[in-house]
């Protein structure tokens, strides 16, 4: 049986209805401001070693990538402000990262010749602990559909008058 004093999600007090007008609490809302995106050559810097060069090349873009496609669409739906920055870049390094392992594991395989013998490639328990932080930051960043809906999009200022459904 559910909690009668347990607190509904405002999308569900929303689709619901709120018959006793019980305030819907909402979170700190900052003014959305441009985000620039970071200089992936800091964290993914050119190396000496031409594989691992190849790696942070691959890793740059895949993170370059990955940022030119979120921020328009969380810009819009969250509102996105300076101080998100950092999120956003680590959100975008993960995605590099398990990019990373994902094509370690294609060459080298899940198993490898190690010094005693066959033992487990390093990169699944490192692309796992990846796709754990990735899911954190994609509830953070509302980039999957139940997140979405635990997000307030930003309020547009528009004038009552430019509403077209009038």
């Amino acid at each position: 049986m559910a909690d009668p004093h347990r607190r509904r999600p405002p999308l569900q007090v929303v689709r619901e209805g709120n018959p006793g007008k019980a305030p819907v609490r909402e979170g700190v809302r900052l003014p959305p401001s441009p985000l620039v995106e970071p200089n992936w050559l800091d964290t993914f810097p050119t190396v000496a070693d031409l594989d691992q060069r190849e790696t942070n090349t691959r890793c740059r873009e895949i993170a370059r990538r990955e940022w030119r496609r979120v921020v328009p669409v969380l810009t819009l739906s969250a509102g996105l402000a300076a101080v998100d920055t950092q999120t956003v870049q680590d959100y975008c390094i993960c995605v590099a990262r398990i990019d990373q392992c994902e094509r370690d594991l294609s060459t080298r395989g899940m198993v490898i010749q190690g010094e005693r013998g066959w033992m487990k490639n390093g990169s699944t328990t490192i692309a796992g602990q990846y796709r754990q932080q990735l899911a954190r930051y994609i509830g953070e960043l509302g980039l999957s559909p139940s997140a979405r809906g635990r997000l307030t999009p930003p309020e547009d200022n528009q004038d009552e008058d430019d509403n077209v459904f009038d």
